[in-house]
């Protein structure tokens, strides 16, 4: 494959004016747009540098652009400072037909008037150009490509754009690697690349471990764009296989369980490779503070939630309540949205976890806060109860064992079932089941009935 055209010096001028009013009407629309239902009022250029030339037949930009929003969607209050996101730009005379859907706009001046801009993760040859530029451990501008030491990036890989991510973009090439193309970026140290390269460290084969990454050096500080891993190929996410067992009425209890010593080994790796602290009476009232505003600022939005909020309260105030006794915790880092979805089974049975970026709406500072490890088991706990709402066919009874399959595997492998700290479990279970009844309220109405199930379940405390 040819080597990418590499210039160092500064975009053309003129190349955000001329992008900016297609990219108002473009970027709303994309998936992994993080604020929906804003107009974008206009952007501010963080970077742009040059792939490959504008005057070429396919020109390349990759660009760092900061959209601004107004606080509300009628279009008042301040001006926000806005989201960062990284944007491959490439254009053309004209678009070949295998590219419609990458469309952004024909572009009328500056630098490319009279050609067409695309999102240039959709064709195959910018696509090259990136994973050569890993390949090679190249610096275009302020742009920096690095390599996991040892391994090698053999070239000839066949790129093609996945449809399944959400928040970001992913490019698989042949069925070796899989690159991360990161969408709403922000400075500093992005837990994305941070746990997967400490995992790797510690030989947890549980993790893909990183084979490359992208980064731009601006300002003094580091943003990381982009991941590449090796590509689990013929591996299918928890989420899928879940709602394909559940379609044939078949038992997925020994999966769930496989996935709890999966979960488990991820844990205790991470406690090894990182600092752990302890959560004592100030830090553990500080967290459950923090469940109760969450659950108040919820309850001012979704009127059904309403009666269910004193019942609700109770799993926070418990856990207040323990600190208060002297009862501690340890905390340590972890996956911070772990769900079905961001698990894969390879053909051989083996679980694997990915995509450790934590909540992207979530501060990047609090991502990589230490938190107690029953966290990531709330979440799962709650995907096996969406799995169960959403298949066709319902089977009595499926979330519940799948649960407790899930804790028993992750006591096998952890030394500590989950379930032996209900008082932790049940608010950390109750603070997910809240933020998912304000999201699918906002976002999802018709699944709203699913987190209000558990919603009414958590209400009422076991007995003791």
């Amino acid at each position: 494959m040819p080597e990418a055209v590499i210039r160092t010096d500064a975009s053309p001028p003129g190349l955000l004016a001329s992008l900016d009013p297609l990219l108002r009407e473009w970027l709303p629309r994309q998936r992994w747009f993080a604020g929906k239902g804003r107009p974008v009022t206009g952007f501010s250029l963080v970077a742009a540098t040059e792939l490959l030339p504008a005057d070429s037949r396919l020109g390349l930009h990759h660009v760092l652009v900061r959209a601004h929003q107004r606080c509300t969607p009628a279009g008042g209050g301040a001006q926000e400072p806005g989201d960062c996101y990284q944007l491959l730009i490439g254009n053309r005379e004209a678009l070949p037909p295998r590219l419609a859907p990458a469309l952004i706009g024909h572009v009328t001046e500056g630098p490319a008037a009279g050609r067409t801009a695309y999102d240039a993760l959709y064709d195959t040859r910018p696509a090259e150009v990136l994973l050569e530029a890993l390949r090679t451990r190249a610096r275009i501008g302020g742009l920096r490509f690095e390599r996991a030491p040892g391994d090698g990036i053999r070239t000839g890989l066949v790129p093609r754009l996945t449809t399944a991510e959400q928040s970001n973009s992913s490019v698989v090439y042949g069925d070796t690697f899989i690159l991360k193309v990161l969408r709403r970026i922000v400075p500093g140290v992005n837990p994305d690349l941070e746990l997967p390269l400490a995992l790797a460290r510690e030989g947890c084969p549980r993790v893909p471990a990183p084979a490359g990454w992208m980064v731009a050096d601006l300002a003094g500080r580091t943003w990381v764009l982009g991941v590449l891993q090796p590509y689990l190929k013929g591996a299918t996410d928890g989420w899928e296989l879940a709602l394909r067992e559940l379609a044939k009425g078949e038992d997925f209890t020994a999966e769930a369980r496989a996935l709890g010593r999966a979960t488990a080994e991820v844990h205790t790796a991470l406690a090894r490779a990182l600092p752990t602290v302890t959560l004592g009476h100030a830090q553990a009232r500080q967290l459950a503070d923090g469940m109760v505003e969450r659950l108040e600022e919820a309850a001012r939005a979704v009127p059904l939630l309403r009666s269910y909020a004193p019942g609700l309260r109770t799993a926070f105030t418990a856990l207040a309540d323990l600190a208060s006794e002297g009862r501690t915790w340890s905390a340590q880092r972890v996956h911070g949205d772990l769900h079905l979805g961001q698990c894969l089974r390879s053909p051989d049975g083996e679980w694997s976890l990915i995509d450790f970026e934590g909540e992207p709406a979530k501060p990047l500072a609090e991502r990589r806060l230490p938190q107690p490890a029953v966290r990531d088991v709330a979440g799962m706990l709650r995907s096996f109860d969406y799995a169960a709402h959403s298949a066709d066919v319902r089977v009595p009874g499926w979330a519940e064992s799948c649960r407790a399959a899930y804790c028993t595997g992750y006591a096998e492998a952890g030394g500590h079932d989950p379930r032996t700290d209900p008082v932790l479990l049940r608010a950390y279970e109750t603070d997910k089941a809240v933020y998912e009844v304000l999201y699918e309220a906002r976002h999802r109405p018709d699944w709203l009935e699913v987190p209000l199930a558990a919603v009414r379940r958590l209400s009422v405390p076991e007995p003791a």
